[in-house]
Formats: C-alpha cells, structure tokens, sequence
C-alpha cells in the first residue's frame, strides 16, 4: 500500500506540474525548467485538427496550425474548372400591353417584327397603317445552368428596348434563345411579371422601381444539352474564386491530407489541378463532394477600398502601418447674419429700422494634435488613433492616401 500511495501521490504531482508549467513566472528563467517543460511538450501526444466530417484540414501553408482564423469550404473558395453558366440571349415581342407599348413610328424594328410575326400566321399587313399600342420589342435574356437537360425550366428576364412605358400585364411571344454560337438552346415564353409600376394623369406622374423590365419565372424550356462528361475526367482544375498563393497552396494541403499525397498540386495563384485517384475513378463525383466540405484559412492582400463619392472605407485585417505621426486640421471661419428690429420710442415720428449684427469666429484647431501612430499597428489601433483626433470618413480618405505615399501603409488602395 505506501509504494502504490506513493505513486499516486507522484503522478498528481507530475499533473500539477504539467498545469502549472505554462503559467509560471519563474520557469522562463530557471534554464533547467526550460528543458522539463520542452521534455514534457515532446512526451505530450501531438493533435491535428484534421476535420470532424472526414477532414476539415485547419493547418496552415507550412503544416502548423493556423492562427485562429475563419475558416471556409473549399466549395465557397473554388469554382471547377468546366462547370459554368453559359449567357443566352433573344428578341421578341411582348403583347396584350394596356396602352404602354412602343409606339410603331418611333420604333420601326417592333412595326417590322410585328409584321412580319403575321405574315407568317397568314395575316398580310404590307401597306397597312399600324397604329397599335400594345406591342413592345424587347430582348430576352437567361442563364443557362451546367449540366441543363432538356426539357428543363429556366428563368428568362425581359427588358424593353423600344419607346414603351411599361410591361406590366403582357406576355411574351415564343422567342428562341441563343447561345454565342448561334444556336439555339432554349425557347421562352408566358406571362411577364413586373415590380415596378408607371401611374400619370394631366400635371403629375409616379414612377417606382423599373416598370419596363420584367421576369418570368421557368419562362425558358431547354431544348439543346451542353455535353460535359465529368465522370470521365482524369484530371481536374480548381479555380480560386480571390486567387491567392498562399490559399491556393492551403487548398492542396488540406486535399492531400485528407485523400493522400500527389493528389492536389497548386499551379498557380488561381488554380490547384487535381489528379483523380485509382479508388475513385468513374466516381469522381463522391470525391468532389468530400472534398468540396474541407475547410480551410483563406489568406487574402492587405488592400483598403475607397468609394471617393459616398466616403465608404473598407480596410482588411492585414492592414499595417508603420510609424507614422499624423495631424488634420484646418482654418475655419465662420460668418453668422443676426438682425436686430430697432423699434422707435412710443408717440414719436421714428420708424423701425432693421440693425444688422455679424458674428464672426475663426477656429484654428489649436485643440487638434499631432497623432503619432506607432510601428505595426492593427487596423483597429489605426481606426481608434485616427478617430482621436477627429477624423471623418471623407479626411480619412486623404489621410490614408497620404500614409501610403509616404511609405508607411503596408497595404494596397483601390479607389472604386
């Protein structure tokens, strides 16, 4: 019993050591301390945070752990190479218009289109005056989804390309859809439905929103296939949405960590090309599917975004300056008119007479200070050192412009 007591009474003491290692004033200095904690750090049993679901891969570039950061899909960060959109455009007419159509003097492609839509439905117009309201040209357009197949609905949007007022309550006319081959891939038509309305009378009008464009929901049938065999791919390419090389590289890490090494392999800032290994080949899908839910650390440019015209500043986390010392202020002056009614004595021949008063006062920012914003500060640090002195969004903008041409703004400006 003492040789088991004392064993235990050992283990607790070499726990409460192990706790108590890391918060220990004095184990920085004492050199042999040092090396117990080392010892102790190399006994402890190593932990990757490789995924819960079959790997969510949060080290970083260099295999170490990332620094608490956000983590994203690689779904949210990547498109695959090959499965895009393809536009689709065509021209029609709409019909059935209350009055709000092109009119056909103004707009002769609608007088032409319209007849030429009779004639092939037997009614000859050659000649005849046309004087209808109710038609309006307009220009179709849609987005044709990868891997569509026929007889698949897709949403059309509508927009007026003549005089006309308005497309509320038209519908549009059988109208082939385009690609930029010039084939045709999809056929539209049905009911415009439209947000905005157009309401005027003798001396006044109301316009909200845009009542000449319109939408018509699974207005699109497909009628021709784009051919893409996925499954057959021995090779496949992810295109980084923000390319980046220190992502792009993550990407591959966390893709070889979780199938195995000399599967993914960066090429470029934009783009990891993907070998199709021997267990899933003809299922390239399932791999696509797992590997599109790891998660890793995008890494992005320190840049600041300015829009000049409505003072809207955005600044990423990398954001550093160095040692800077900053002042704003200027010589301001200000003139205020207050008049004054003098009013003459009571039973006198007097009139009332209006006295002007000026007011005038000059501030020269004497309580404004020299702001110094010291070496390696966080964009919080900056916002908080410019806001002290008084800074508002649109001083910000010439204060940050004139950091970064003084060499002190470690980051990239884009002025929208």
């Amino acid at each position: 019993m003492p040789v088991r007591l004392a064993h235990r009474l050992l283990s607790v003491a070499a726990s409460a050591a192990i706790l108590l290692a890391p918060i220990a004033p004095a184990a920085a200095a004492d050199p042999s301390r040092a090396v117990e904690r080392r010892i102790e750090a190399a006994a402890a049993p190593a932990h990757v945070s490789v995924s819960v679901s079959k790997g969510a891969f949060r080290n970083g570039d260099d295999g170490g752990p990332t620094n608490g950061g956000v983590t994203s899909r690689i779904k949210d960060l990547t498109d695959i190479e090959g499965v895009r959109e393809n536009q689709l455009i065509g021209y029609g007419l709409v019909v059935g218009l209350n009055g709000t159509g092109d009119s056909l003097n103004a707009a002769p492609f609608t007088k032409q289109s319209l007849q030429s839509m009779l004639e092939r439905l037997g009614v000859n117009t050659r000649g005849a005056t046309l004087r209808t309201k109710n038609v309006a040209a307009v220009m179709v357009t849609a987005n044709l989804p990868p891997f569509g197949t026929q007889g698949t609905r897709i949403d059309v949007t509508v927009s007026a390309l003549g005089d006309a007022t308005s497309l509320q309550g038209g519908t549009l006319i059988v109208t082939p859809l385009m690609g930029a081959d010039g084939e045709v891939y999809s056929v539209a038509q049905g009911s415009v439905a439209v947000i905005g309305f157009n309401a005027q009378g003798e001396a006044a009008q109301v316009v909200r929103g845009v009542p000449t464009t319109g939408r018509i929901s699974n207005g699109g049938l497909i009628e021709r296939e784009i051919p893409f065999v996925l499954n057959n791919l021995a090779t496949i390419r992810l295109a980084l949405r923000n390319p980046d090389l220190t992502t792009a590289r993550r990407i591959a890490a966390a893709v070889n960590a979780f199938i195995g090494k000399g599967v993914a392999e960066p090429l470029d800032p934009a783009t990891v090309s993907l070998q199709v290994p021997k267990t899933y080949q003809g299922n390239i899908v399932q791999m696509l599917t797992e590997i599109e839910q790891l998660r890793v650390e995008p890494d992005q440019l320190a840049k600041i975004v300015i829009d000049e015209r409505s003072g809207i500043i955005v600044m990423g986390h990398d954001v550093r300056v160095s040692t800077v010392a900053v002042a704003q202020g200027n010589l301001t002056v200000t003139i205020t008119e207050s008049p004054v009614a003098s009013q003459p004595a009571p039973f006198s021949d007097g009139e009332t007479v209006i006295t002007p008063r000026t007011e005038i006062n000059v501030d020269t920012d004497k309580n404004r200070r020299l702001a110094i914003l010291r070496e390696g500060v966080n964009l919080r640090q900056l916002v908080d050192g410019l806001n002290a002195i008084g800074v508002g969004p649109r001083d910000l903008i010439a204060i940050l412009q004139a950091i970064k041409a003084a060499g002190a703004l470690q980051a990239e400006i884009e002025v929208m």
